[in-house]
């Protein structure tokens, strides 16, 4: 272990150590880069690259799913030879690197069309202030109009001249396959410079706090603030840039922010002296060089998986779970195998290595880590078809003063988040004072409900979409504000509640299923993304009443088993709770 200095310091920040301000700016400014890439992600994937919302899906599940599997690699790294703060360093330089070459997109993918077996290029062009798509055909320049049944009218001068059948249409686009690779190196790099920094900026504000001190708790509470205002400032800043200046810009604000993470660590002043030292075996043979290189090139493995999700083809409707199991990318099949094989391999070694307590306790925490699945599968639609929704549906006027970008709908989470959360720690302080403040189970049945209730509500607004087919964004404000108070029931309770239930000796593997829980609550979110696809030709679908129609579907779907299953876990939050034996 690295030697840490006292924690005890004359200088405090809030009653902190004074490190903690350096240690909180560097995550704002890390998540500063990294939710302004989510904001953009899945627009630029559909309107730059011309992919349709099948692999724009994939991708944005695929992508945050590594987030959460590389940082366990990045720890051991760190634990064993680099140290923390070295390994922050080096996550946050690979993350800029990448946010730098996402601006290097290269020349807009040209959208095509094809029927009766022939590839035509689309042509956009601006009436009245929408944009339409043209195809030539036999001669004739025609218009592509989807209809309401999901078959496509080519038209001339408003008279139909043909109608395909929705099969016999395909939207996609000639995109250059050089830049392609370059898109995807670069999310690759970003996914393992996240390896590195995300687990060891954390492990080094613990470091900060002597054991026993009881201002740890709350420290963190403050870091992890720094998440929340780096995102909402990321959310509505990097989506303008985009907007008016090009994708380059919005990417480029991104790795300006992660520059700035970087430069807070590097030229400390010797501030943080002491913390986050490489351990002393390190000090005989330091391994750090080897271990760079070995990243850099470790980045093939992201760029090999996001290309085969990206190539990948699904099932056939009706073959089958076995088949839709097989026909997945090859992350899907890893996720699933390791998580299928893991939960009840681990509930097998405790039931054997442990006492009746110690197995009931890991058995409640298992099946917390289920339905943990399930909460962030729906909630991290945010970034996919909510983002989709919000740039095709939603009437993005803010009282007809000004518009806001699609893009910049997230940052509603991320101000809900940072105006409620002192709201709940003081309403769960004074409940708990009272002796009424809910027990574990009972926070997650609510923030399954409430993250149900957001779909359904946002359902209830389509009925009062426009004649543009379009909802006015109060209604997925309202669905962020639901969705917000949700989170703050399941998210802060969640690594604690890990630590309290498992057996001392695998607490380490348990949080590892914590974090896994998560990846792949991420891939299925894609995969619900995918299954509220809308044909696009161009980037654009060619009927909005369809679109509405799809997405309001797909959202009642998830909305009522979302509440469905709050409800079952409600229910059983009592026989659970005796499974804990005490733990709250």
């Amino acid at each position: 272990m690295a030697t840490i200095p006292a924690a005890a310091d004359a200088a405090t920040w809030f009653g902190h150590p004074r490190q903690l301000a350096r240690l909180f700016s560097t995550e704002l400014w890390e998540r500063f880069g990294f939710y302004g890439l989510r904001a953009l992600l899945v627009l630029y994937l559909t309107k730059h690259f011309v992919f349709g919302d099948r692999v724009a899906g994939g991708m944005y599940g695929a992508m945050l799913s590594m987030t959460y599997l590389t940082p366990f690699i990045g720890g051991i790294m760190a634990d064993r030879f680099l140290g923390s703060k070295r390994a922050v360093k080096f996550g946050a330089i690979i993350m800029a690197v990448g946010y730098f070459v996402l601006c290097f997109g290269g020349e807009a993918a040209k959208p095509t069309a094809t029927f009766d077996g022939v590839t035509h290029a689309v042509s956009i062009e601006q009436h009245g202030g929408v944009e339409q798509r043209f195809v030539v055909a036999s001669g004739q320049r025609l218009l592509i109009h989807g209809n309401d049944d999901g078959s496509v009218a080519l038209m001339n001068g408003g008279t139909t001249v043909r109608t395909l059948a929705k099969d016999a249409f395909t939207g996609d686009a000639t995109r250059s396959p050089l830049y392609v690779a370059i898109m995807l190196a670069a999310l690759s790099a970003i996914v393992v410079g996240n390896g590195f920094f995300k687990p060891n900026i954390s492990t080094m504000v613990g470091a900060l706090y002597a054991p026993g001190d009881r201002r740890r708790d709350a420290g963190f509470t403050i870091f992890y603030m720094g998440i929340n205002l780096g995102s909402l400032g990321s959310q509505l800043l990097c989506p303008v840039l985009a907007d008016t200046f090009g994708w380059w810009a919005g990417f480029g604000l991104a790795a300006a922010g992660m520059l700035v993470a970087w430069s807070l660590i590097q030229f400390d002043g010797g501030r943080l002296a002491g913390y986050g030292e490489p351990p002393a075996s390190a000090a005989t043979k330091d391994r750090a060089p080897l271990i760079y290189v070995l990243a850099v090139l470790a980045t093939a493995l992201p760029w090999l998986l996001f290309s085969n999700t990206i190539t990948a083809t699904a099932a056939p409707a009706g073959a089958g779970i076995v088949a839709y199991l097989l026909a997945l990318p090859i992350l899907g099949k890893l996720l699933f195998a390791t998580f299928l094989i893991g939960v009840p391999a681990i509930l097998v070694w405790s039931w054997r290595a442990g006492s009746r307590t110690e197995f009931e306790m890991m058995l409640a925490a298992m099946i917390l880590i289920v339905f943990n699945v399930t909460f962030w599968t729906l909630f991290e639609q945010a970034g996919s078809s909510l983002t989709l929704f919000a740039d095709r549906n939603t009437d993005l006027s803010i009282f007809g003063l000004f518009t806001i970008t699609a893009g910049q709908t997230q940052f509603f989470n991320a101000i809900f988040i940072v105006l409620l959360a002192p709201v709940f720690a003081a309403m769960w302080a004074a409940l708990a004072r009272r002796g009424a403040e809910p027990g574990i189970p009972v926070k997650f049945a609510i923030a399954l409900i409430g993250v149900g209730a957001g779909f359904l509500f946002l359902v209830w607004g389509t009925h009062y979409a426009g004649p543009d087919f379009k909802v006015a964004i109060w209604w997925l404000a309202g669905l962020y504000l639901i969705h917000s108070m949700a989170e703050l029931c399941i998210s802060p309770v969640g690594l604690s509640m890990i630590t309290k239930l498992s057996i001392a000796r695998v607490v380490g593997m348990m949080m590892g299923m914590w974090f896994l829980s998560i990846s792949v609550a991420e891939y299925v979110g894609g995969i619900v993304a995918q299954g509220a696809s809308v044909d696009t030709v161009g980037g654009q679908v060619t009927n909005l009443k369809l679109s509405l129609d799809t997405y309001a579907g797909v959202f009642q779907t998830i909305g009522f088993w979302a509440v469905v299953i709050g409800g079952i876990l409600l229910a059983g939050s009592f026989l659970l709770k005796r499974l804990m034996h005490g733990v709250d």
